[in-house]
């Protein structure tokens, strides 16, 4: 019986597959990459809408007390929205114009298309309206966008009387 050399198929084949592990690494890698990126990014979003949602609506809560601080209601009202954010809506991402921050009062007995405006405008009865937009990126490549994914929230109550019948300033 003759022995047989097997020696020499495995390592010419060796020799031209080498480079197959690599490849197939990187094939396989990315898309796993990408996967996982997306897997990170879908509950990112709902909890910046979440938190951003939460926020404003605490913000409303804290404007229909009337309470107010040293820069008047708007600024204290806008604080208190930023401290529930999370760090999401920050001062320096609204100069920066990624973000966006609003406090509107209606009168519910006029038009409710047209904001008060003035002394009064967030006394008892008036509709206080507070309104937050912030900006960011996913992580994922595989949503082929180049741009900023806004998240938006709003949220509304009406005024509360004021305490000792003094209206804060704005």
């Amino acid at each position: 019986m003759t022995p047989v050399n097997t020696a020499g198929p495995t390592r010419r084949r060796r020799k031209t597959q080498s480079g197959n592990a690599l490849v197939e690494g990187a094939l396989t890698l990315l898309p796993l990459l990408a996967i996982g990126f997306a897997l990170l990014d879908f509950p990112l979003a709902l909890f910046i809408q979440n938190t951003l949602q939460g926020a404003v609506r605490e913000g409303v809560r804290f404007a229909i007390t009337q309470q107010t601080g040293t820069g008047g209601q708007d600024a204290a009202i806008k604080a208190q929205v930023e401290t529930f954010a999370m760090g999401f809506l920050t001062d320096a991402d609204i100069t920066a114009g990624t973000s966006s921050f609003s406090v509107t009062y209606y009168n519910p007995n006029s038009s409710l298309t047209t904001a008060v405006t003035g002394v009064g405008s967030n006394g008892q009865g008036n509709i206080c309206v507070v309104s937050a937009t912030i900006k960011r990126k996913f992580m994922a490549p595989i949503w082929q966008v180049t741009g900023l994914i806004p998240f938006s929230s709003t949220s509304s109550d009406m005024m509360e009387a004021p305490p000792n019948g003094v209206l804060p300033g704005r």
